[in-house]
Parts: C-alpha cells; structure tokens; sequence
C-alpha cells in the first residue's frame, strides 16, 4: 500500500483577494444564491472571512428564495400578492449592493434580516 498524500487547501488567499471574492459573493446575490455557494465552497478553507461573507450572503439569499417561493404559492390564491416578488427582488437587490460596498471597504456586512441556516 502506497501512502497517498492528503489533499490540501489552496493557499490563503492575499488581501486584496480575500475582498474580491467576499465582496463577489455579496454582489453575486443579484443572480440568486449560487455564486454565494461556490465562492463560500471553494474559498471557505482558504479564507475565514470569505467565509464568513460567503456565508452571510447565502443565508441572505437562501431566505430570499424562501420569500419567493412563499408570495409565488399565495400569489396564486390571493390575486394581487405578485407585486411582492419584484419587490423581494429590489430588496435582495440593494442589500446585495451595500454588502458589496462594505466588504469593498474592508468591513464585515451584517443583512438586516436572514435566517441562519448555513452555519
């Protein structure tokens, strides 16, 4: 039997790089919650605050989808609940834009409302 090597994790990333894909993971929220996941799955070995941001925006963006799902199914019993959907979506939106500006400038970003359902 060979000793095979462990496979290890990428190097850690540099800090321009740790901002770049953090804050990408917040803006990526704009096209749903898969860029959040890649970036959190692949860098969250490599970075502890890409992922912790990774993290933060797919939790965001997890509850958004839930919103979705949830005003779509009412929309169809109550008429007129459509509207919240578009609205779900400007709110995903501009939270995506300010968590984007804030890991830009280096800082934490913290939704105003998400459930913590990757830990």
């Amino acid at each position: 039997m060979t000793d095979q090597p462990t496979p290890q994790a990428g190097a850690p990333l540099s800090d321009d790089e740790t901002r770049q894909w953090a804050s990408w993971a917040h803006l990526g929220g704009i096209l749903g919650f898969l860029p959040s996941l890649i970036i959190w799955l692949i860098y969250k070995d490599r970075s502890a605050f890409v992922a912790q941001e990774a993290r933060a925006a797919l939790n965001f963006q997890i509850t958004l989808l839930i919103g979705y799902v949830a005003f779509n199914i009412l929309g169809f019993i109550i008429p007129g609940l459509g509207f919240v959907s578009g609205l779900i979506w400007v709110v995903g939106l501009i939270f995506s834009v300010l968590g984007f500006q804030a890991v830009q400038r280096g800082q934490a970003y913290k939704y105003p409302f998400s459930l913590a359902l990757i830990k």
